[in-house]
């Protein structure tokens, strides 16, 4: 399995497919590289060179027992660039991928870079504060690694059988392979990874990286995501950014990098060729 190895030890796996511009894409909490799969084919067939990593202690890299923050996954896709000697990447973020790229294009710089894409993501900031009102409660996340510490295996298969794709929405019809491929993802990284990372996911604040960025982002999300509310994330981001652009979704999920990769795929293919 092709692998680089961190300046702290830890082994990060990574998929590298065919030619031409680079797109790297950054995976959500508590998945893999895997959960791209449907935008990694589609864009090697036009033509591009697509990348994807397991975020250290997620898939199949090294189920360390530290380094689970920001500051370590955004060094961590900054030595995945540097070793592979990308140019003119375009990086895609979902959800805490969102907040591995705007941290590794504000901490890191952009001389590598050319576009960036936030789909669902984290940023600017999840947990409520005084200075972030529309946040989240910080009850809402104790009680995520609650959950995930009595029974990690069964929180694994609620999740995207409920909010994660929309699937406890009228009428929306549970697509039962994709909440087992979401499972299978999710245990195959360590527990200690994804307990560290709800805390990574939601309390890091990415105000002063958002400011710092100023190549072109799409930020994308939905009015219906239930797991990174709109009001607090995908608008707010886009107004911080010097070169942002916001697309929104009415009715998609969390996860419509999976339930509607069709649209999202040809979204970003418009974006990046315009």
């Amino acid at each position: 399995m092709p692998t680089i190895t961190t300046r702290d030890g830890v082994e990060i796996f990574y998929k590298d497919w065919g030619a031409g511009q680079p797109i790297v894409f950054s995976h959500g909490w508590p998945l893999s590289a895997d959960d791209w799969d449907a935008q990694m084919l589609f864009f090697l067939g036009k033509g591009f060179r697509v990348i994807a990593h397991d975020r250290r202690g997620h898939g199949r890299s090294t189920q360390t027992g530290g380094g689970h923050d920001m500051d370590h996954y955004s060094a961590d896709l900054a030595a995945l660039t540097e070793h592979l000697d990308l140019r003119n990447a375009i990086h895609v973020g979902h959800s805490t991928g969102g907040g591995e790229v705007t941290a590794y294009l504000g901490r890191h710089g952009e001389s590598r870079a050319a576009k960036a894409a936030l789909i669902s993501a984290v940023p600017p900031l999840m947990l409520k504060t005084a200075a972030n009102p529309k946040g989240l409660p910080k009850e809402v996340f104790d009680g995520l690694q609650a959950q995930l510490a009595a029974n990690r295996s069964q929180f694994y298969y609620d999740l995207p059988a409920g909010p994660f794709y929309g699937f406890n929405r009228p009428g929306v019809k549970t697509v039962e392979p994709a909440v087992w491929n979401w499972w299978r993802q999710g245990m195959m990284g360590g527990a200690k990874a994804h307990y560290d990372g709800i805390v990574a996911f939601s309390q890091t604040d990415f105000t002063e990286d958002l400011k710092k960025i100023n190549v072109p982002v799409l930020v994308m999300h939905s009015e219906d995501d239930q797991i990174v509310p709109y009001v607090a994330a995908g608008p707010l981001s886009a107004k911080l950014l010097k070169n942002g652009t916001l697309k929104t979704y009415k009715d998609f999920p969390h996860g419509m990098i999976t339930t509607q990769a069709e649209t999202i795929n040809a979204d970003l293919l418009a974006f990046i060729k315009g």
